[in-house]
């Protein structure tokens, strides 16, 4: 997840636990109902534990942003039951814009498509760092 004020970017991985595939972008209206659309695509993609992107200085330590995730992540453990880990989102977003900006697309064409993207490469960096890590 890439978890901000307005929106909530979502990826998902393979059966296999290799690669990341966006899903959609939730707009976030209030704590009810993020957590209730959040628990219909647990169900639907049959999600085991969360990634949720954790917003750190450039410095590497947290700041209020960092601290609201990790406060947002323990309420999705405890509501849902499932493993959440925060892992580093440094520079998601960045990445995420300047592929968009590779691909042609406009500012007013991302809405939404730039959550999903940082979603996939928080993802996609958690999945390839866990690999590393278990070899």
């Amino acid at each position: 997840m890439d978890v901000g004020s307005r929106r909530i970017g979502l990826a998902v991985t393979d059966a296999l636990g290799i690669t990341a595939q966006g899903i959609e972008t939730l707009d976030r209206r209030n704590q009810r109902a993020d957590l209730r659309a959040l628990a219909a695509i647990i169900k639907k993609y049959a999600i085991a534990e969360i990634v949720v992107g954790n917003p750190l200085r450039m410095s590497g330590l947290a700041g209020t942003q960092s601290e609201k995730i990790s406060d947002f992540a323990a309420r999705l453990e405890k509501h849902f039951k499932l493993p959440v880990y925060l892992f580093d989102e440094r520079l998601t977003s960045a990445a995420a814009n300047r592929i968009l900006d590779e691909e042609g697309m406009s500012r007013l064409e991302r809405k939404g498509i730039v959550d999903r993207m940082a979603a996939v490469l928080i993802l996609q960096s958690f999945l390839e760092t866990r690999s590393i890590q278990s070899t």
